[in-house]
């Protein structure tokens, strides 16, 4: 560990790592809404043609609202490192955290939305095509949850071996 010094302890370091939290939330919120809203339009259509299938075919929306979960959990996590003097180091540590887990979940977001939409509508339709849905939403899925676990590694690699800064 390196000495305090003033240029790697400046007072808006904790600001990149407020921005990471916000980004790890706001950005999987949106990913899951979209998901939700978009697979939700075909879960209600398909409800039409087949009611009987009509809580199976939630599974899209239960999906998309996991990715709401992952942010929350990573906004959780950062938060509790946050300091009011950190090393900058460190804020972008968890800056880049936020926004691997934020992006992924916007991204996992997308495809479940897409994917959940034309699941729905097609397994309503013809049934045995569910399975196949079930798998690609959870390639979908996974998605994010490799932005959890970069996050994860990044935020454990922010506290090894950084300054201390000394208020």
């Amino acid at each position: 560990m390196d000495a305090y010094t003033d240029a790697r302890c400046p007072a808006y370091a904790s600001f990149f790592g407020v921005l990471g939290c916000a980004a790890s939330i706001i950005f999987t919120v949106i990913g899951a809404s979209y998901g939700t809203a978009k697979s939700a339009g075909a879960i209600f259509s398909s409800g039409i043609i087949r009611p009987d299938r009509l809580m199976q075919n939630t599974l899209c929306a239960i999906m998309a609202q996991i990715l709401s979960i992952y942010g929350l959990v990573s906004s959780v996590i950062i938060q509790g490192d946050l300091d009011e003097k950190m090393p900058l180091y460190q804020g972008f540590m968890q800056l880049g955290a936020g926004i691997s887990v934020g992006l992924c979940g916007l991204a996992a977001g997308f495809a479940i939305g897409i994917v959940g939409d034309a699941g729905v509508r097609a397994s309503t339709q013809q049934p045995r095509l569910y399975i196949g849905m079930v798998l690609i939403l959870i390639f979908a899925e996974v998605l994010g949850l490799y932005g959890v676990v970069v996050c994860v590694l990044m935020l454990t690699r922010s506290k090894q071996n950084v300054t201390q800064c000394l208020y």
